[in-house]
């Protein structure tokens, strides 16, 4: 079934105007909502986005219905909250957003295409930011073009780092592929802005437990600048930490707030500390 959304006009404008800063839709979307008989209505007739709009207009937008008719498999998906736009799932560490090397038959992309299907539905799916496969926490995908187009989020991470760290600080060191990788980042001059800032909650003396927040999102970017400084992520031997405790980088998306235009509010997730992490480091949890 197609997704309709449905405003209403507060002051006199034009509809583009309307879509682009109310709802916040792109050139691109606006011109594909055009060719559709429905796409774009005001008082349940056909616009034009060169059109005027009254206070107290109802503006309706049907997004193109899509399907994916890609095979899932039967896997638990650990589903936090959901809706007619968004997924929000708590992702295990050890586990690829999509088939990769060594997890050509299971990815979480794949569990959720399964988690659909018993449903009898043929979503698409549509993860909002990428998670490491080693990184546990949330990740939240949309569920049409608009929602994934037009959201916006801030999110949170933690993370367990080598040594003592005793006051927040902010690395700011552009990120890129290390000569002769086709992988490893780390920080050069010829790289992408990348800027983090982390503060420190607690420490056993051995390690830190950190919360991190990002202005930019490189790939491996908190890996990266925590061993620039000389504390790698506990278990993150790809960047020099120690396995010794615990075989995966103990990092954790555990914290996400969502906008989106068509809801007046901000939505607030979180995700719990895995087991892991809480049997590894006792005194940090």
């Amino acid at each position: 079934m197609a997704r309709v959304y449905t405003f209403t006009v507060t002051q006199p404008c034009d509809v583009k105007t309307f879509l682009r800063h109310r709802c916040g839709l792109s050139s691109r979307m606006i011109i594909r909502l055009k060719q559709e008989e429905t796409g774009i209505t005001v008082n349940g007739k056909h616009a034009r986005v060169i059109d005027m709009l009254a206070a107290g207009d109802t503006i309706e937008l049907q997004m193109p219905e899509e399907t994916d008719d890609s095979p899932g498999i039967c896997a638990p998906v650990s589903v936090l909250w959901e809706d007619e736009d968004f997924l929000v799932i708590d992702k295990p560490a050890d586990l690829p957003i999509h088939p990769s090397a060594g997890h050509e038959t299971d990815a979480l992309s794949l569990r959720v295409r399964g988690y659909y299907a018993d449903r009898g539905e043929k979503t698409t799916f549509r993860p909002l930011y990428r998670l490491d496969k080693d990184t546990s926490g949330l990740l939240i995908a949309a569920k049409n073009s608009y929602a994934a187009a037009a959201s916006s989020l801030e999110k949170i991470y933690f993370g367990v780092c080598e040594g003592e760290i005793a006051n927040p600080g902010t690395i700011d060191c552009p990120i890129g592929l290390l000569p002769g990788h086709s992988i490893q980042r780390g920080c050069v001059d010829s790289g992408q802005p990348a800027v983090t800032h982390f503060e420190p909650i607690k420490s056993d003396g051995k390690h830190t437990l950190l919360r991190f927040r990002l202005e930019t999102g490189r790939t491996h970017q908190i890996r990266v600048h925590m061993a620039s400084i000389g504390h790698p992520l506990a278990g993150d031997d790809f960047y020099g930490g120690s396995l010794n405790i615990l075989g995966r980088q103990a990092l954790h998306c555990g914290e996400a707030v969502l906008t989106f235009p068509p809801r007046e509010q901000r939505i607030m997730f979180s995700a719990p500390f895995p087991e892991d992490l809480r049997r590894a480091f006792p005194a940090l949890f």
